[in-house]
């Protein structure tokens, strides 16, 4: 059985956007992270609720605060949809459908506190829930669906518990999501 970790590479952009080369993921996270392509999913259950995510402690970066549904980076070659549904089952064990693009140029730099920089150029995705939720507890420590609103004054009233690229992606989420 083969118990070296799963190797993901990342792809470097310009400032434009433009591919300019590949990189080992788990080198490329330092305190100078080049930027890189990735993306943040936001999944909704028919009622129109949002799932939000606290990182698990085990995460390299912002262990244990509350997030947006899902990230993740697209391999080299892969079109982000597939990305989208691949990190889906991976971290929440969850089916997507009608993944749709809602803030096609985000992009952001934030730095943890523990000197590690995430730069990335992180279009912002909208997606159904398909299927049951079975989060993975290295990836996922809780879970909790809310709706939109009270995600939006949550994040107002208490930014510090929360991502900074979440907190920067609901003041460009359109007003219909």
């Amino acid at each position: 059985m083969n118990t070296e970790p799963e190797r993901e590479s990342v792809i470097l952009v310009a400032d434009d956007g433009t591919p300019i080369g590949v990189a080992d993921k788990r080198t490329v996270h330092s305190a100078d992270t080049p930027l890189h392509l990735a993306f943040s999913c936001h999944v909704f259950d028919e009622h129109g609720r949002v799932l939000v995510t606290r990182r698990s402690l085990q995460k390299l970066t912002w262990p244990g605060v509350w997030t947006n549904s899902f990230c993740g980076h697209p391999a080299p070659g892969e079109p982000v949809e597939d990305a989208i549904g691949r990190r889906a089952e991976r971290e929440l064990g969850l089916a997507v459908r009608a993944v749709e693009l809602v803030v096609p140029g985000f992009r952001y730099r934030a730095v943890d506190a523990s000197g590690i920089v995430e730069n990335e150029l992180c279009p912002v995705y909208r997606a159904v829930t398909a299927s049951a939720l079975d989060p993975r507890p290295d990836e996922v420590a809780e879970h909790a669906w809310v709706e939109p609103d009270a995600l939006r004054a949550a994040v107002l009233a208490a930014p510090y518990a929360f991502s900074p690229w979440l907190a920067l992606q609901l003041q460009e989420w359109p007003a219909s999501v």
